[in-house]
């Protein structure tokens, strides 16, 4: 079995790649386990490692590596670039803070000596889908290795020459790249001690379920339908500009996009024409031009999904698109709808929804099953107060939701489980082991 990526701009067959057999895929996580038991063993190994070999890889191969990404999937090339520097950043982050992250923890107790360890569990299966394929992977693997454990990539299909590559720049037995299908990776979770999954909510369900068989460790980063709420005391200028950039970014694949906005009536009108303008000058095309902001998606399947959607909108609401789309490319849209709209829209789709007070905004921010990200414009101490009723992993402040390696990152409700990030990210994968000496 053999696996085609694809150009999703130019539909032209990019590279054919040979599957793993169960076998081989097994004993590539016999491989990472294996060199799993010397690297554990010091963290001033692995934070060497991580700065002198790891780090430098990725600064080496940042164009080529983002060339990939976007020859692949299809995201602008100044993004792909951006990409692969955040998470250049996250190796910053992990290098200077590691020690600090998994240093034991002294609690007083009426023991001689009590104290918490933070020890790491095995190998780490990461399930990582196309739509941000070099920091989805970096955020979950790089805090599991440095933690002290091995790592096995199972990346999606399409991205299937960006997981080789970050195999390639890595450059370690503890982290193998698995070329292998949903299926089969499902049938390998017995084989590891944690899984860390990004991608959609019924995927993640399954996953988890697998893994709750077995008793595995698991972070799910799922799906969301983030609103952005903008309010009467709002910069509106602002509040348009981070709209276009929060729902256009990745060309609107993104979990954390914001997704539906949550006008306040007094200022709808202003914002949606300020929104409007905004959109109306995204530059719209080849991936490859460092100027365009909205590329094609991902896939053929993605798009036929995106304009199902669409026409749904346009058949209870106002529909209104800024630019031309042809093949896989949609240009960026403003609808506006007056119902409870629920489905995350994989796409450059913004739906509008007025609402009277803030209360109403709450509600209508709170009824989906989704939990990841909210953003707020207003004045201040008037959006903070909204904060504590807001049912969401994350909010923020006249700010779009984005992940920073300091901050945990996760969601609750269908939005997923356990955090990424931060030093309770860090820690998902370490067994917190009590100690009490007398």
């Amino acid at each position: 079995m053999s696996v085609v990526t694809r150009d999703p701009y130019s539909g032209k067959v990019l590279e054919t790649f040979e599957s793993d057999n169960p076998e081989n895929a097994l004993n590539k996580i016999r491989k990472s386990r294996e060199a799993q038991k010397a690297w554990k063993a010091s963290i001033d190994d692995r934070i060497g490692y991580f700065r002198e070999v790891i780090k430098p890889n990725f600064e080496k191969n940042t164009d080529e590596l983002a060339t990939i990404m976007t020859e692949e999937m299809g995201k602008p090339i100044s993004q792909s670039i951006s990409e692969v520097k955040k998470s250049i950043k996250l190796l910053d982050y992990l290098i200077e803070n590691a020690r600090e992250i998994y240093a034991s923890e002294e609690i007083k107790t009426d023991a001689s000596r009590s104290y918490i360890r933070f020890d790491p569990l095995g190998t780490i299966m990461c399930i990582e889908p196309w739509n941000f394929p070099v920091w989805q992977v970096a955020r979950a693997a790089f805090p599991a290795m440095i933690a002290g454990n091995g790592v096995v990539l199972k990346h999606a299909s399409i991205v299937t020459g960006v997981s080789l590559k970050l195999q390639e720049i890595i450059d370690s037995p503890l982290f193998q790249s698995l070329v292998v299908d949903g299926k089969t990776a499902t049938s390998l979770i017995k084989h590891v001690e944690g899984v860390a999954f990004t991608g959609s909510t019924p995927v993640g369900a399954s996953i988890a379920a697998e893994a709750g068989k077995e008793l595995k460790r698991v972070v799910m980063e799922l799906g969301g339908s983030d609103p952005f709420i903008i309010l009467d005391s709002a910069d509106l200028s602002k509040a348009a500009k981070a709209a276009a950039i929060g729902r256009l970014q990745n060309n609107g694949q993104s979990c954390i996009a914001s997704k539906r906005f949550l006008v306040q009536e007094k200022v709808y009108s202003d914002f949606k024409r300020l929104a409007e303008e905004e959109f109306s000058k995204v530059v719209v095309g080849d991936p490859m031009k460092k100027e365009t902001y909205v590329g094609p998606l991902s896939s053929e399947d993605q798009k036929r999904s995106v304009d199902a959607q669409i026409k749904y909108l346009q058949s209870k609401g106002k529909v209104k698109f800024f630019g031309e789309g042809n093949g896989n490319i949609i240009p960026p849209i403003i609808a506006e709808l007056d119902e409870n709209y629920q489905e995350e829209i994989f796409g450059p789709v913004a739906v509008l929804r007025k609402f009277d007070s803030k209360d109403e905004a709450v509600r209508i921010a709170n009824e989906t099953p989704f939990g990841l990200g909210t953003s707020i414009w207003g004045e201040k101490s008037d959006a903070e107060m909204m904060v504590g009723d807001i049912e969401a992993g994350m909010v923020f402040v006249n700010s779009i939701v984005f992940s920073d390696p300091r901050l945990p990152f996760g969601g609750i409700k269908k939005s997923g489980l356990g955090r990424e990030l931060s030093k309770y990210g860090s820690r998902e994968f370490t067994n917190m082991k009590t100690v009490w000496i007398n």
